[in-house]
């Protein structure tokens, strides 16, 4: 029997939105076990950052004796979610749902137990009985449940609605009911009575809760956790350099691992309650040391190492801290070439360089100097390193032996500010 109060936690941690009946499903997750679901959407070939909290509850469900059900919206993501958007998404979907449908399913297998017997994950791919529903029938049999005026109403439709330059189509408006659909079956055939999702998914999980009481007269629930934002009303997983994704070969495990390391230092304790594991008691304990001591860099880079490991392993957690040990300790011996990778794909600045003519020059061409005549400056002022070695002499030229691996040389100007030169062959 499960008897840890499991929606009591998520109020603690800040993670509830909205929920349905709280407290009769309180007293369900408290005394028994329950299937739960939550859907994604393979609109790309990975997650990011904005699904990563979604991940972590279904986590913490399964941690604490529950089963569940990722839905991946093979056949919803051809339609698109309207919710919020400003616009009718445009992309080449149709093309890659398939092959961005198995790389999602591969991103979210890392988080769930799949082998841990009555509560083992389970990931469904809704393309399986939405290809099967023929039009008369949805809506003869779906759409009839649904009253139009109530659906217009919902903030996430108004929104577009009273656009005068962006309107919504039939196929958007649709969704809700295809999700409604989604949580229907999943009730049927396997005994969900739990939707998770964000914050801006709560009218889609309420037309569910309304479809399955009007055709199988049961209770449901839905329960969603806030869409994240910083301190500074920035919306959480979005930077000037674009979106920070799990896959590593978008967003570099060291990119991920500074990301969090540059977080604003408001933000460092609410964050450790949201995504991770550690006893609130604990949090709180932090919080109030940092009061005293001002020991923020360390549980940032607490935060950072626990979320980076969990997202993308131990190893990977391993490499980041060599990555780094090098940029701000200077130990390059210890650095790989599959960590200069990293670097070279959004780690740092970097250039792909055939031929330098000497430091001089590789120091403008890495904007560290605009002239030939501020370049010798830096030297002489003792602010340039190669492969973190001090270079004095001013008319230094790169040799075999600065080509790391035969195709990197880090250049640093003073201990902030480095630049990668990728050399390659003519």
């Amino acid at each position: 029997m499960v008897t840890f109060d499991f929606i009591h936690e998520l109020r603690n941690r800040c993670l509830i939105s909205h929920v349905s009946n709280e407290e009769q499903l309180q007293d369900i997750i408290k005394n028994q076990s329950i299937a739960f679901y939550c859907g994604f959407d393979p609109t790309a070939d990975s997650l990011h950052i904005g699904h990563l909290l979604l991940l972590i509850t279904l986590k913490r469900l399964q941690k604490y004796g529950h089963k569940p059900i990722v839905l991946v919206g093979g056949g919803t993501s051809l339609i698109g979610d309207p919710s919020f958007k400003e616009k009718e998404r445009l992309s080449d979907i149709n093309n890659n749902v398939d092959k961005w449908t198995q790389k999602i399913i591969k991103q979210i297998s890392f988080f769930l137990d799949f082998n841990c017997g009555m509560n083992s994950a389970l990931i469904l791919n809704n393309n399986i009985w939405l290809k099967k529903l023929d039009l008369l029938s949805f809506l003869r049999n779906i759409g009839k449940h649904f009253s139009i005026n109530t659906m217009i109403n919902r903030d996430s439709v108004k929104q577009r609605i009273i656009r005068t330059d962006q309107g919504i189509s039939f196929t958007e408006f649709s969704y809700s009911l295809l999700q409604a659909y989604d949580f229907f079956i999943l009730n049927k055939k396997y005994q969900v009575i739990l939707q998770i999702g964000g914050s801006d998914q709560w009218g889609n999980i309420s037309s569910g809760m309304h479809l399955i009481n009007r055709l199988s007269q049961k209770d449901v629930y839905g329960l969603t956790i806030p869409l994240l934002v910083q301190s500074n009303g920035i919306k959480f997983g979005k930077t000037e350099s674009g979106t920070i994704w799990l896959d590593a070969k978008k967003t570099s495990p060291y990119k991920f691992y500074q990301f969090w390391i540059n977080i604003d230092d408001n933000s460092v304790y609410y964050f450790l309650k949201l995504f991770t594991f550690e006893e609130l008691s604990i949090i709180e304990l932090l919080e109030k040391e940092n009061n005293i001591n001002n020991q923020i860099i360390k549980d940032k880079l607490f935060l950072a190492k626990t979320i980076t490991r969990l997202v993308h392993g131990k190893e990977n957690l391993l490499a980041v801290e060599r990555i780094t040990e090098v940029l701000f300790s200077r130990k390059i011996h210890c650095i790989t070439e599959s960590d200069f990778q990293q670097l070279e794909q959004d780690g740092i600045p970097s250039i792909t360089a055939y031929q330098i003519k000497d430091l001089q020059d590789a120091l403008i061409l890495c904007n560290f100097s605009k002239s030939r005549t501020q370049s010798k400056n830096l030297i002489q002022a003792n602010a340039i390193s190669v492969n973190t070695q001090k270079i004095i002499n001013l008319n230094y030229i790169f040799s075999t032996n600065d080509k790391l691996f035969k195709k990197f040389t880090l250049l640093s100007k003073g201990k902030k500010h480095h630049s990668l030169i990728c050399w390659k062959n003519f």
